[in-house]
């Protein structure tokens, strides 16, 4: 019999509905039955894709004597992370304060008011049976030392989401800034700092724009971007076979990854590889960096694709295993024996020499992940092998995929795909943006508010949070900048304005959550960049793009003082600050407004066209671009710009001062 998550939209939630533990979801109804009975909320947090999350429900939330203990003692409630980030963040703050380190799956255990008094993460069974016992007798027997506990969490709650003092990143910040990431660089294996190792995305967008605006031909920033780029390319971490990035690796070379695979993070290595190309296009990495790109948008638009146009948001860490249970990377490792039975002996054993598949193994049970140190001599080959084993892989049980939309995630997506199309020209990957932004923008626009998740169409309770409005502006300003469209241009500033009403906070950041949305015990607040963009951050860098795509002098203030706000983090600790630096870096370097006007169609169309490709080779970190007819209307940058003699130009201004327009590629390029 199903519990209370099986209408839910998650599907986190939704494999639990399943449990004998009688579930709530996040809500008034579980804290009214909590006050109702006076016991304590047994709160669990976790997320589709999360291998311990996994664990911890098959050996107790499966287990009738951990269902019973929580049905007499306690009203225990479900979260899915990715659909309640709030909720997470909150009780987060309260499980570093009280353990020094976090994780999922985390359990909290709540007063009926929603403050904690013990947290952890995960419990073996027999492990939580005597943690459940215990906590119920302290309730009955000792409540006064419970509320003592949960009134100094709750105190910690808040100091968590305490800013140090802000301060502008000028450039000798940001200088600082690349010396102390130096200092912290694994200069044998690259990255930063030891295992376990994740992608530093935002951190390595920083190193580029500081690397770009500086306009060296080489730099201590690009060397580390480059070295990092590759290394997590020839990894493990990477899909050799099907394209996109595992979440990190266990050690510090990139061999063996924890296998889930998240949109976020593919969507922002995604850019950093096109970035990257476009940064050094014709280094030593520019192949390198070009195949991951378009394998990359391979995976996003194979694999994690929604019916209706969405990103899902992650392939699980575990395959099923036949007669039950789960085995985490089943799905991706390989023996030299089984390269053997798909490719025969002798391409058997050249593919294993080529991807590091030895009879010792590299991950468990004598398996090894595939990795690609160096390119292989012969491409068709290759490229042939590639097809061969992909197939041979995809007839094994398959990791499940969380298939919730999440908005920030997406708008993240929509962002790498409007780039990837213009500098892969590929139209189709723009044509996926744009099916993705109008998704977005016709389901989780709801009542003129933004909401967090959709799933199958049908869109979930959960307001956004700071990071969602921030990031799908930031995706529709790229789509605009990409496809000229009007349209995209007004929505972001539509979110953008309502973002400034919702989330301003007295220091010129954002808080997670909107002044209005449901009080929880403290207002959470990310300080940092960590696995994605914090809200501030995101929205920090979206309004910095509209600001040089419309002159607005208000919305480039409030990205100044978003970016001033993240300043302690900055200085003190860069390695989470990427996306602030990098924000930094645009607004040191921009804006630089370049407009290009041109027909649409005629001789004069491939004279724009010309232009236009200069524009969007340039690295600049400020740079925007508007490309169209003159005085397209809803395009600020193209008002009052005409043709020159008749013929295509290109208008370049920098902080709203405007150079005479130019006609030819080689005064353009001079320019930009």
């Amino acid at each position: 019999m199903s519990n209370r998550l099986a209408a839910a939209i998650s599907p986190y939630l939704r494999q639990h509905a399943d449990n004998p533990v009688d579930w709530f979801p996040w809500g008034d109804e579980a804290f009214a039955e909590a006050r109702r009975r006076d016991v304590p909320i047994f709160l669990s947090v976790g997320y589709a894709a999360c291998h311990w999350c996994h664990v911890m429900a098959h050996e107790s939330f499966e287990d009738q004597a951990v269902a019973d203990a929580l049905a007499r003692g306690f009203v225990a409630v479900k979260v899915d992370r990715e659909e309640r980030p709030d909720v997470d963040s909150v009780y987060m703050s309260a499980t570093l304060a009280m353990t020094g380190q976090g994780g999922w799956p985390m359990t909290c255990l709540l007063t009926p008011d929603g403050e904690p008094f013990h947290c952890g993460t995960y419990y073996p069974r027999e492990t939580l049976l005597g943690l459940l016992a215990a906590a119920s007798a302290a309730w009955s027997d000792r409540r006064d030392e419970v509320l003592t506990a949960s009134a100094a969490l709750t105190d910690a709650i808040g100091a968590a989401t305490a800013t140090g003092p802000a301060g502008a990143l000028d450039a000798d910040t940001l200088d600082s800034a690349v010396d102390a990431l130096a200092r912290s660089f694994d200069r044998k294996h690259a990255g930063f700092g030891r295992a376990p190792k994740f992608p530093p995305s935002m951190v390595l967008e920083f190193l580029l724009r500081h690397h770009a605006r500086l306009g060296e031909p080489t730099s201590t920033a690009l060397d580390m971007v480059e070295a990092t780029c590759e290394a997590m390319a020839r990894g493990g971490m990477y899909d050799q076979l099907a394209g996109g990035f595992a979440r990190y690796a266990v050690d510090r070379a990139w061999v063996v990854p924890h296998f889930e695979k998240m949109l976020y993070d593919n969507a922002q290595l995604l850019r950093v590889y096109l970035h990257l190309l476009r940064v050094a296009p014709g280094g030593p990495l520019s192949g390198l960096a070009e195949r991951v790109a378009r394998e990359t948008v391979d995976f996003l638009l194979r694999d994690l694709r929604t019916t209706n146009g969405g990103f899902a948001s992650a392939l699980d860490a575990d395959t099923p295993l036949p007669g039950g249970g789960t085995s985490e990377g089943l799905t991706y490792v390989w023996t030299p024996a089984e390269l053997a039975s798909v490719l025969g002996p002798d391409d058997g054993a050249r593919a294993a020499a080529l991807l590091g598949v030895t009879p010792e193994g590299t991950f468990e049970n004598g398996a090894s992940t595939l990795q690609l140190r160096q390119d292989p001599d012969d491409d068709a080959w290759w490229a042939d092998i590639r097809a061969r084993l992909l197939a041979a892989r995809g007839e094994r049980s398959q990791p499940a995929r969380d298939d919730k939309v999440v908005t920030a995630w997406n708008g993240l997506a929509i962002a790498a795909l409007a780039e990837a199309g213009t500098i892969l020209g590929e139209p189709r990957y723009l044509d996926a943006a744009a099916t993705c932004a109008d998704l977005l923008l016709d389901r989780h626009l709801t009542g003129g508010r933004l909401r967090r998740v959709s799933r199958d169409g049908t869109v979930g309770e959960a307001a956004a949070v700071s990071a969602d409005y921030g990031d799908f502006a930031e995706g529709l300003l790229a789509l605009h900048q990409a496809t000229g469209e009007p349209r995209w241009l007004t929505a972001a500033g539509t979110l953008l304005d309502q973002a400034l009403d919702l989330f301003a906070a007295p220091d010129g950041g954002f808080y997670d959550v909107a002044a209005d949305a449901e009080q929880l015990v403290a207002r959470p607040r990310e300080t940092t960049d960590n696995a994605e963009p914090s809200g501030t951050s995101a929205l920090a860098g979206a309004l910095a793009t509209y600001a040089g795509l419309t002159a607005s002098t208000r919305h480039r203030a409030a990205a100044e003082a978003a970016v001033a706000s993240a300043g302690s983090t900055a200085r003190e600790a860069p390695r989470f600050a990427g996306q602030a630096l990098a924000v930094a870096e645009a607004l040191l370097a921009g804006p630089l407004e370049v407009a290009i006007v041109g027909p649409e169609t005629g001789p004069g169309r491939r004279r724009r066209d010309e232009l236009e490709a200069i524009a969007r080779a340039s690295s600049s970190p400020g740079l925007v671009l508007a490309v169209g007819e003159p005085d397209a209307e809803g395009v600020p940058l193209l008002a009052g710009r005409g043709l020159v003699g008749g013929e295509p130009a290109a208008y370049v201004c920098r902080h709203f001062v405007c150079d005479r327009p130019v006609t030819t590629t080689d005064e353009l390029a001079r320019h930009v």
